[in-house]
């Protein structure tokens, strides 16, 4: 057999085509959603993120606020520029666009930016509301990931899904939203033994390690859903993820490529968290 590819792109232009309908309405009502991006510094490809954020917010009618701050920009700086940005009315969500320099406290910058306009869904409120099973904002990348699974009628309810990462804006979210939906979760990482023997149990496998095709295509259950999460470039400059996709697909019964499957999905939910976040403000 081979896998159904995942189309991450066509999906994401589903959800942003319904995503430019209501910021017209919001339009029409004197609200423009508005999203602020700060970019600390000149790393390459988190410029590269932002313009493509950017570009994202023009073709949908959404005021992109650029804020960018030199390398060398102190806490106390970029502290100050969170409240202004949290206290702007303009203001619908905040961005801050990782990673920060080492000598700036992420953390401490998270909890900084409002509950109310944490688009990313990475604060102490947005994961508290996630783990309570209250409406808050998900972070994107997870959303995004359960959204695929849905356009695909891929229903995780009964399922075991195996959660490869135990990152904070990854693993650790998109588990809760699996069991959200009835799925048994297992997460694993570097420390995990039989590593192989749990992936293969796994009717839905989500792959969120940072390793170039560490998830072996003789991993995969006969059937199953892989959802790769990761994004690694390879010596000659491709770009590749978790999964060995090529020998996976012949095992899988649906697949995300790389690129082209989670990435895309992304930026449509931070689109959509900020359009929500534009709602909440209307009377």
């Amino acid at each position: 057999m081979s896998a159904t590819i995942i189309d991450g792109k066509k999906v994401a232009k589903d959800i942003t085509e319904a995503l430019r309908h209501e910021v017209e309405a919001l339009k029409a009502k004197g609200v423009v959603p508005g999203l602020a991006v700060v970019l600390v510094g000149e790393n390459p490809a988190s410029k590269k993120y932002v313009s493509s954020k950017e570009k994202m917010c023009e073709s949908l009618g959404i005021k992109s606020m650029g804020n960018k701050i030199p390398e060398d920009s102190t806490q106390e700086e970029l502290m100050k520029l969170i409240d202004d940005l949290n206290n702007d009315p303009k203001v619908h969500g905040i961005l801050v666009q990782l990673p920060l320099p080492k000598h700036l406290n992420e953390k401490e910058v998270m909890h900084a930016i409002s509950p109310d306009k944490d688009v990313d869904g990475f604060g102490p409120d947005s994961l508290g509301r996630l783990v309570l099973d209250e409406p808050g904002f998900l972070p994107c990348t997870p959303h995004g990931c359960m959204k695929l699974l849905e356009a695909y009628g891929v229903d995780p309810k009964g399922k075991h899904a195996v959660v490869v990462g135990r990152s904070v804006i990854v693993g650790k979210p998109i588990a809760l939203l699996l069991l959200r939906q009835h799925a048994t979760v297992t997460i694993c990482h570097s420390r995990t033994p039989d590593l192989k023997e749990t992936c293969l149990r796994a009717d839905i496998l989500c792959a969120a390690v940072g390793k170039a095709e560490m998830i072996k295509g003789d991993w995969i259950k006969e059937g199953a859903a892989v959802i790769d999460i990761g994004i690694n470039v390879k010596e000659d400059g491709k770009l590749t993820g978790d999964v060995e996709f090529e020998k996976a697909k012949e095992r899988a019964g649906f697949i995300t490529p790389v690129p082209g499957g989670v990435g895309p999905m992304t930026i449509a939910m931070l689109m959509y968290n900020t359009v929500e976040a534009a709602k909440a403000t209307v009377k």
